[in-house]
């Protein structure tokens, strides 16, 4: 908010006691009193669709389970608090050290809590003006006055008669005499000023309320940082499991099919085994090959991910990850829609920007209004120091009002108002549509979790019946009954299958910790939410 510096009224009373000192103070003083006087909407949350849920059929009691790794039946206990720490349910203590070591090191935490100190060093900035300004001046002087004055003439006095017994005519009679030196004084000034704008219609009430909002939303940027990195690093620890078991099944599909060339090799040699089969033998073991690659590049990139994530270079070490030691967590939270409002990070910024978008509606009315300033002074001049106070006569004060009342600006104050209501209005649209799309987040998440769940049981079934054929089609290969193309028809599908099978329980890990994070990611449970709030943790 800008001090105004135009004035209507200015007195300089020439005594402290004079009479019209009196209620021009009085007139103060009820400016003051009117300070807690506040223009502009307050702020009332917008209504919202009614919401009981995230589908129109309840969830069900349970999902699929099938006897494998991560295969269990996961069930939804409605109200359930969300963990702060939430990704120690999946147990694996290397990816707990890791999402602990990356909260301490990472420059996204960091820049998160640099933005919220930024943000609360303007509340604390704009809290400023509801105070005074005090000011103090000194200007010392030292002054030398030409020679060719009248006044410094030979022969003539301060007031311009000349001296008694002065021989001679003065300068200033048209006489030549010489003029002396000049006069050199010193002058000094000292002054004391109190300045201050009474918030009669609390524009700057509005202000700070704004950028108290700003702060908050940024309070919210910094919990949803932590979540957003925690998921990122436990979906790129899930991608580092499934790469390493798509890595080891895709070697040995290659070392199984380099042992099938060498045997039609040799029955080629032996004249049981036409060059048909060898190039078909051959070309089976090249496209294989063809897949290991872009798995060996996707997972290095992945892991050069996981250290950009973590805060750490690309020549440190991190921990690799196994699917089949990690755990799915049997029990999942799920939040309601009434309460998920108050939970997303992303959701409480959209209303705290809503919030500082409809203060800035009474910052604008306000500036329409009259503009009260008061400023006062005392001070004291004299050529020596040491009288500036002592001497009465060199003592000098100021008392003054100021009000500024726009009367004609062209429309451009209204226009400003004007569009900071549609700011506001821009501000609900954004907050309800951050509302629809956390609802929809948490239903899709619901939907995967549940397909993951059938996903997997068909891939395990998949497997298991994989499995038994390329064990059958071997045998009956070794005893002459098949041929080679069968075989490797069987093994591959098998090799698929378990691929398959793979991806799906990373799915279904992976779904499990986006619901985590779509609930809000339980931030509000963090023992240490306070220190991080008020920007402690960037000491970390």
């Amino acid at each position: 908010m800008m001090r105004p510096q135009m004035f209507l009224i200015a007195q300089r009373p020439t005594l402290l006691n004079n009479r019209r000192v009196v209620p021009r103070l009085s007139l103060l003083l009820a400016c003051a009193a009117l300070s807690g006087c506040m223009v502009g909407p307050d702020y009332a949350r917008p209504a919202l669709a009614q919401s009981n849920g995230y589908s129109t059929s309840p969830p069900p009691a349970q999902t699929a389970s099938v006897d494998a790794a991560t295969g269990a039946a996961q069930r939804f206990a409605i109200e359930s608090d969300i963990r702060a720490d939430w990704w120690t349910l999946f147990k694996s203590p290397a990816l707990n050290t890791l999402i602990e070591q990356a909260f301490a090191a990472s420059p996204t935490i960091e820049t998160a809590q640099r933005a919220l100190k930024v943000a609360q060093e303007n509340v604390y900035a704009q809290q400023g003006f509801f105070f005074p300004t005090v000011a103090a001046n000194y200007t010392p002087s030292r002054t030398k006055l030409p020679g060719n004055l009248a006044a410094n003439a030979p022969g003539v006095q301060g007031d311009g008669s000349v001296i008694s017994g002065y021989q001679g005519t003065p300068a200033s009679e048209g006489g030549t005499a010489p003029f002396n030196g000049g006069t050199i004084f010193n002058f000094h000034t000292a002054q004391f000023t109190v300045g201050f704008v009474p918030d009669v219609f609390g524009a700057n009430m509005r202000a700070v309320e704004s950028y108290q909002a700003l702060a908050d939303a940024q309070k919210y940027q910094l919990q949803a940082a932590y979540v957003t990195l925690a998921t990122n690093i436990v979906a790129a620890a899930f991608q580092d499991g499934l790469l390493r078991k798509q890595i080891t099944i895709t070697k040995e599909m290659i070392d199984d099919n380099l042992a099938a060339v060498v045997l039609v090799q040799r029955q080629h040699k032996a004249g049981f085994a036409s060059q048909l089969d060898l190039s078909i033998q051959q070309s089976a073991l090249g496209q294989v090959r063809q897949l290991l690659p872009p798995l060996q590049k996707q997972f290095e990139q992945n892991r050069d991910l996981l250290r950009v994530l973590a805060g750490l270079a690309q020549d440190q070490e991190i921990p690799g990850f196994q699917l089949d030691e990690l755990t799915l967590p049997q029990d999942l939270p799920l939040t309601l829609p009434a309460k998920l409002v108050e939970q997303r990070p992303d959701v409480r910024v959209a209303e705290e920007q809503l919030r500082a978008a409809n203060a800035q509606i009474g910052v604008a009315r306000a500036a329409r209004l009259p503009q009260f300033l008061i400023n006062g002074s005392i001070g004291g001049t004299a050529s020596n120091f040491n009288q500036m106070f002592w001497n009465s006569s060199g003592v000098f004060f100021d008392l003054m009002l100021g009000i500024t009342q726009p009367i004609f600006d062209g429309g451009t104050l209204k226009h400003r108002e004007y569009a900071a209501s549609e700011t506001m209005r821009q501000a609900t649209a954004q907050y309800r549509s951050t509302v629809l799309t956390a609802f929809q987040n948490v239903a899709d998440t619901l939907h995967a979790i549940e397909a993951d769940a059938y996903a997997l049981q068909i891939a395990d079934d998949l497997t298991t019946s994989a499995k038994s054929a390329y064990d059958l089609t071997k045998r009956q290969h070794a005893n002459g009954y098949l041929d080679r193309l069968a075989l490797i028809n069987a093994q591959q599908t098998y090799r698929q299958a378990l691929l398959n099978s793979a991806q799906a329980q990373t799915n279904r890990l992976g779904d499990t910790a986006a619901l985590f994070q779509a609930l809000g990611g339980g931030w509000w449970n963090r023992a240490n939410v306070v220190a991080q709030n008020d920007g402690g943790a960037a000491t970390q």
